[in-house]
């Protein structure tokens, strides 16, 4: 299982990171809120072991605090 959960943060890290390349065009802000919604998406599936819910709610609260962030 551990293994699964290696791998899986793994493959995560890679899609963002080739997903944020992308981000070269968007205001700070967005790039905070991107940025935000991708470590917290981590964050949410290595604490719920993988859930789905907690892999989009560890998004939706990163993008909120990306978001906050990006303001000042």
């Amino acid at each position: 299982m551990k293994t699964t959960q290696k791998l899986a943060v793994s493959a995560i890290t890679l899609m963002m990171a080739l997903g944020l390349s992308a981000c070269d065009g968007m205001s700070r802000r967005g790039q905070d809120t991107a940025i935000g919604a991708g470590v917290g998406a981590i964050g949410g599936a290595v604490l719920t072991g993988g859930s789905a819910l907690g892999t989009v709610g560890g998004a939706a609260v990163g993008g909120v605090i990306g978001n906050e962030a990006g303001k000042r």
